[in-house]
C-alpha cells in the first residue's frame, strides 16, 4: 500500500516575517521623517539669514551711496504730511526728502518712503524722483519689499535709518549729508 504524500505549497507570510516586515518599513519611515524636518529646519536658517546676507547689504550700498552724495534731507511723518504741506520732524519718520545740487547749481529732490502707495505695489521702501513741478508721482522703484518697518530719525544731527527684517532682525544704517 502506498500512501501518497501531498506536498503542501506555502501560501503567505507568517507573522514573524509581517512583524518584522513593519518594523523594517517603520524604521525606514522614522529615518525619512527625521531628514525632511532636519531638512525644514535648515530651510528655516536659511529663509531667517537670507535678509541678512541679500537684501541687507544691496540696502546698504544704495543708502550709502544716495546719503553720501546729498546735500541736505528732511523728514516727515507719512506721505501724506508730505503732500499736505506738513512740518518736518526729527523722529519716527516714514518718509526722508533728499536735496542734491547738481553741477550746473539746480537743486534736484528724490525722497525714500516706507509705505505702501497702492496700485497692488505692497508695503515696501520706495524710492522716488521728484520733478521740478514737486508732484509726488508714483515710486520709480522699490529698493526692498522684505523689511516689516523702516524709519528714519535724526539722532545727535545723524540720520539714523531702521530697518526691521522678516524674522525680527533690527539694521541701523547711520549717515551724514555731504
Amino acid at each position: 500500500m502506498k500512501i501518497a504524500f501531498q506536498s503542501r505549497k506555502r501560501r503567505g507570510y507568517t507573522l514573524l516575517e509581517l512583524t518584522l516586515a513593519m518594523v523594517v518599513g517603520m524604521m525606514i519611515a522614522s529615518i525619512t521623517l527625521l531628514l525632511f524636518n532636519q531638512q525644514m529646519a535648515f530651510v528655516r536658517i536659511f529663509n531667517a539669514q537670507d535678509f541678512l546676507t541679500r537684501e541687507a547689504p544691496l540696502i546698504n550700498n544704495y543708502v550709502v551711496r544716495v546719503l553720501g552724495s546729498a546735500e541736505g534731507y528732511r523728514l516727515y511723518t507719512d506721505m501724506n504730511s508730505l503732500r499736505t504741506g506738513g512740518s518736518p520732524v526729527l523722529s519716527n519718520a516714514k518718509v526722508l526728502v533728499l536735496r542734491f545740487r547738481e553741477s550746473d547749481g539746480t537743486i534736484r529732490t528724490s525722497m525714500l518712503s516706507w509705505e505702501d502707495p497702492g496700485s497692488g505695489m505692497g508695503q515696501g521702501l520706495y524710492y522716488r524722483l521728484i520733478p521740478a513741478s514737486g508732484t509726488i508721482g508714483t515710486p520709480d522703484w522699490a529698493i526692498s519689499k522684505k523689511p516689516t518697518n523702516v524709519s528714519f530719525a535724526i539722532e545727535q544731527g545723524i540720520l539714523r535709518m531702521r530697518i526691521t527684517g522678516p524674522n525680527g532682525e533690527e539694521l541701523v544704517y547711520s549717515g551724514t549729508e555731504q
